[in-house]
């Protein structure tokens, strides 16, 4: 399962850096469009604010998976006990 879980992640990844890269250009490419004249902005602004949205999103999605990856992480090694902290338990209630 986690083998599985860690292949989606990556995929996950790698599918949020090629959308930002693509909307990256995109988004460039339509600076230097509306760059030419203000009248573009008129019919290019609502489609700049899309691209921008496209990368928060991507960027709410690195968050959601760092944040899973943190819970993963913080679960595994808080519940696993090494052999020393389960022999000083043992002998902690030895003693009572």
């Amino acid at each position: 399962m986690k083998k599985n879980l860690d292949s989606l992640i990556g995929q996950a990844l790698d599918n949020i850096n090629a959308d930002r890269q693509v909307t990256e250009v995109l988004l460039s490419e339509l600076q230097e469009y509306m760059s030419v004249s203000k009248e573009r902005y008129a019919d290019s602004g609502t489609t700049a604010a899309k691209f921008v949205e496209t990368l928060q999103r991507s960027n709410e999605q690195l968050v959601k998976l760092a944040t899973l990856l943190h819970r993963r992480e913080s679960t595994q090694t808080s519940t696993d006990l090494s052999d020393d902290d389960k022999q000083e338990l043992f002998d902690l209630i030895n003693q009572k």
